[in-house]
């Protein structure tokens, strides 16, 4: 099918919609959203220009098809501020890398779980007919099984995945296969896994995914934001389900009181990001790794000066005073002045106590990123961050406190009074037919290990105040989830993937986790299906028709129907689809959202006449809220879930785990590699950053072809690097260039600016991993994977999560032959191969 670039209603090179503030500081410095055409209020939604209405992770849409053929693009007429990577999204269902057919990597078809597991990834696949595929797939999950039980059998490995309540990939995995068997599963996630794992602790919730105080009440009482390590504008593009984009309007209204002084924002970021681009305010350029001597120090200032709330930490906290005396060095000899902090962070001692002094002189928020988190000892940067606020002691208190989750999920819009839609289960309640015994290995593991599982079988390892022993994974599935992009350390992967017998992908796009699977299953896209879905995240703003646009394109099927007849294969079809079809799945679930709209004086349409009418439901608005305020104004009667029902500023259960790396309360701990004078810095002297993308969802839309050209260097991901640094290299915006370490290289396109501090590059996250000789540990990545960059250490023997921003490297210009780049065609077919050869019975 041919590609076309049709879209209407977006473009890249203009303001926010309805966001055209006079000042340059409203002006988003990439461009990231984009208007959309005005439309008529009386329009019908259904047949709206005979478009067909749908969703995604980057919002609402109409999309025009002719002849069966998706061919324009327009943003839902409810959204205000559509992102313009919705000009990427009808890609998704027409670029090269889609996968057409069920594919077997050709030496597992010769020789089954004993192939030669080094050739995985150098992309030589055997098409089949879906019948001997799905016969392949039961055969593995039968013999791994039998031969080494279930922990053996990896199958809890999901991410973003696509929007929709039936159609979700990580839940019709769990469903199909715990039918089969039980098997190993996984703890936490990559994004917030040291945050989730000790938030619990100190503040009795995870809050990186919770709703935060409404917009407009800290627009009202707020005097000082803080905005730690984190870039909503740039983030809230996207939404975990079809995000509404409303926020948008609250930064501009935060951007308007930035311009007249009403409201100060302090930017803590190396980088001048895009939401400093957007709302204005100061940056403090703190070296990375360091905020915790900020923080520190920050909290020094606080006390010797009397300027924290010692009413607040007497009536809420505990463990106050088990901490001081670390800050003012009784216990290590090293008091956490400002001056100290200075050697280490580059804030001036005098700015930090400026710092001290503006928090603690008006209300403030601490808006706290999750980037941070995402360092070696990444807990301790969360811990202190609830510290400095209850030193400052408005936790509760409107336009106060902190919160980890503003730049995710339309954060700080009010969520409507309507009622919330469950999803399709991953629990039937069946026995499966396999449920035997982990032998003593444990039966899950934190996800950001799950190479350190592969690679040292039998290993005790700590976390979160347990010992756990890792299995010998044999077989790992995957569906609608690419580890080969947010695992750290590439080549180390690598090696360890030799290690498994049989790796399964169920996919869309041919993606590096394909190519190093030896069986690959083709997935349809959210295009292609009959869903349905919430409009706005936290919001709940209403829901959704999510109706197929086109037919399944090649031979791809959705995941309900692989795994109901990979289900059929052992008897177990009717318990996995619960004796439904789709269609009355989806009904299902909007009927439950209807009776429980009933309760609350929400009344909604039948399902027939919301399905085949507008397709959207909108719930009326809903009311204000402080997050933490229950607890402000009756600690007592509604305590936080911690132990003590307080703020834990000292937490005696985290203190009694014995852990060296960390303890009973926040501490500074070196890195194992830190620029700007830190260890490996004499070596690799630039911090690299590998925060979430401007221009995708990690992985998410990188093979969009079209798309993707809007922002690559020289056919490459960007690099962005310092002026001064780009200097003493000789390299200049446009160039190619090789960003090495000791654990890998990749080529990237340079981005020479001022917005990035000396010392400190990028490259975002979700760059395609596309080696020039594929499936060989070492090789240069052709178009710039930063994990093959990043250290794949656990954070600490809390969390054990990823410490992906602990990464240093050193740059050079690219002077050698020019590669192409590897990663977004589809696999190289081998033909002559017999597609009926019995591999299962090797």
């Amino acid at each position: 099918m041919a590609t076309q670039n049709n879209h209407k209603g977006i473009t890249r090179r203009r303001f926010l919609s309805g966001l055209a503030i006079a000042s340059a500081a409203s002006v988003v410095g990439t461009s990231l959203l984009a208007p959309r055409k005005a439309m008529a209020a009386t329009d019908a939604i259904t047949g709206f220009n005979g478009e067909v209405l749908c969703g995604s992770h980057w919002g609402a849409f109409r999309a025009k098809v002719v002849n069966g053929v998706w061919t324009e693009t327009t943003p839902f007429e409810k959204d205000p501020h559509p992102t313009v990577m919705l000009d990427a999204v009808r890609e998704v269902v027409y670029n090269p890398a889609r996968v057409k057919y069920p594919m077997i990597r050709i030496d597992w078809l010769k020789q089954g779980y004993k192939s030669d597991t080094s050739q995985r990834g150098n992309n030589r696949f055997v098409r089949v007919p879906w019948s001997q595929a799905l016969d392949f797939f039961q055969h593995e999950l039968n013999r791994v099984q039998e031969t080494y039980g279930p922990s053996a059998l990896y199958a809890g490995h999901t991410g973003w995945q696509s929007v929709g309540k039936l159609h979700n990939a990580g839940t019709m995995m769990k469903r199909g296969i715990s039918l089969h068997g039980t098997t190993l599963g996984k703890m936490g996630d990559y994004s917030t896994g040291a945050a989730q794992v000790i938030l619990p602790y100190i503040a009795g919730a995870m809050e990186v995914y919770e709703q935060q105080t409404s917009w407009d009440i800290v627009l009202k009482n707020t005097d000082t934001i803080v905005m730690w390590g984190t870039d909503p504008v740039k983030n809230l593009q996207v939404g975990w389900l079809v995000p509404d984009h409303s926020v948008y309007g609250s930064y501009q209204q935060l951007a308007e009181k930035v311009k007249n002084k009403e409201i100060k924002v302090i930017h803590i970021d190396p980088v001048r990001n895009e939401t400093m681009k957007f709302v204005g305010g100061e940056q403090l350029p703190v070296h990375p790794q360091s905020d915790i001597p900020l923080m520190l120090a920050i909290a020094h200032t606080l006390y010797t000066e009397n300027l924290y709330n010692k009413d607040f930490i007497a009536n809420y906290t505990t463990g106050f005073d088990k901490f001081m005396p670390y800050v003012m060095g009784e216990t290590d000899g090293i008091v956490k002045t400002p001056e100290w902090a200075e050697k280490i962070s580059g804030i001036k001692a005098s700015q930090i106590r400026e710092l001290a002094r503006t928090m603690a002189g008006g209300r403030t928020q601490l808006v706290g990123g999750w980037c941070l988190q995402r360092m070696q000892h990444g807990e301790q940067w969360a811990w202190m961050l609830v510290v400095l606020a209850a030193m400052l002691g408005q936790i509760g208190q409107p336009g106060g406190g902190f919160g980890f989750g503003w730049h995710y999920n339309d954060a700080g819009t009010i969520t409507s009074a309507g009622p919330l839609m469950s999803g399709f289960s991953g629990v039937t309640g069946v026995e499966p037919i396999y449920n035997g015994s982990f032998k003593g290995y444990a039966k899950t593991i934190p996800v950001a290990r799950f190479v350190d599982c592969i690679s040292n079988p039998g290993t005790k390892i700590q976390w979160n105040g347990s010992e756990i022993t890792f299995p010998y994974m044999k077989m790992a599935i995957f569906s609608g989830n690419n580890p080969f992009a947010h695992h750290q350390d590439r080549n180390r992967m690598i090696k360890a993937w030799t290690k498994l017998e049989t790796v399964v992908s169920i996919e869309h796009q041919w993606t590096a986790t394909c190519r190093f699977a030896d069986i690959v299953l083709p997935a349809t896209t959210t295009y292609e299906r009959d869903d349905i879905e919430q409009f706005g995240n936290h919001s709940n703003k209403g829901i959704l028709a999510l109706r197929k646009i086109v037919e399944p394109m090649f031979e791809s099927k959705d995941d309900f129907d692989i795994f109901r007849e990979l289900c059929a294969r052992f008897n177990r079809e009717e318990a996995f689809t619960g004796g439904k079809k789709k269609m009355e799945i989806i009904e299902e679930i909007y009927n439950g959202a209807r009776l429980q709209g009933r309760g609350i004086g929400v009344r909604m349409p039948t399902f027939a006449k919301f399905w085949e009418g507008d397709g959207y439901i909108e719930f009326p608005a809903g009311k204000e809220w402080v997050r933490h305020e229950s607890f402000r104004n009756e600690p007592d009667l509604e305590p936080l879930g911690t132990a003590s029902g307080l703020i834990e500023i000292y937490c005696k259960t985290i203190a009694d785990m014995g852990y060296n790396d960390c303890q009973g309360h926040p501490m500074w701990f070196e890195k194992e590699e830190r620029s700007h004078g830190g260890p490996r810095s004499d070596v690799y002297p630039l911090h690299l950053q590998s925060c979430h993308p401007n221009n995708r969802l990690h992985s998410q839309l990188c093979s969009s072809t079209d798309f993707r050209a809007t922002y690559t260097v020289a056919d490459r991901e960007p690099i962005y690097i310092n002026t001064q640094d780009a200097a003493a290299r000789n390299i200049k915006s446009g160039d190619l260039v090789r960003v090495f370490n000791g654990r890998g290289q990749v080529l990237a396109g340079a981005v020479v600016t001022e917005d990035y501090s000396p010392g400190v590059c990028r490259i975002h996250e979700g760059a395609w991993y596309s080696p020039l000789d594929g499936g060989k540990a070492g090789t240069i990545c052709t178009y710039g994977d930063p994990n093959v960059l990043t250290l794949d250490i656990g954070t600490s023997q809390l969390a054990q999560a990823t410490s992906a921003h602990t990464a240093v490297v050193d740059i050079e210009k690219y002077t050698g032959p020019v590669p192409e780049v590897t990663g977004f065609n589809g696999p190289t077919y081998e033909t002559g191969i017999d597609p009926l050869f019995p591999a299962m019975d090797k």
